[in-house]
């Protein structure tokens, strides 16, 4: 089953459990897609890489969001906590963060097909193990291991 028809199935089933907080927030994933397909220069199809990207943009944003509100101390306490449950629900649709020994393998394998030697090429290290790992790894997590890696 694709992820818009998930989305879909999910969305009914919510508003049938009258899950308001739930359901906005898959309207919101709906309404960042829709934004996107009609974006100008827009080309592809709507797909499940489509749908990821949007989820995991909107959930970085959402972090962001739940940072600046839990600084904010008892003010936003409440807010942190909706936007966390949000993070949580979507995070089902996401694919499995990599750990940091399944990172740090994947980044020496990256090194040596890079052929990487020092810190400065670290930047080509990144965009290889992004581009294998597309949404699995965090760009500043993986600058980091291969600086370590790198001797940075």
């Amino acid at each position: 089953m694709s992820i818009e028809q998930q989305l879909r199935d999910d969305l009914t089933a919510a508003i049938k459990a009258r899950d308001t907080a739930r359901a906005n927030c898959i309207r919101m994933v709906n309404t960042k897609v829709m934004e996107r397909r009609t974006a100008k220069g827009f080309r592809g199809e709507v797909d499940d890489a489509l749908y990821l990207d949007v989820i995991g943009q909107y959930v970085k944003s959402l972090q962001k969001a739940i940072d600046q509100f839990r600084a904010a101390g008892d003010k936003g306490a409440q807010n942190a906590a909706e936007l966390q449950a949000e993070v949580d629900y979507l995070a089902k649709y996401l694919p499995q963060p990599m750990s940091e020994d399944e990172l740090r393998a994947a980044v020496r394998e990256a090194i040596a097909a890079v052929g990487a030697t020092d810190a400065k090429m670290a930047g080509r290290v990144v965009g290889a193990v992004m581009k294998a790992h597309k949404g699995r790894v965090d760009a500043a997590d993986v600058k980091r291991i291969a600086e370590e890696e790198l001797g940075g």
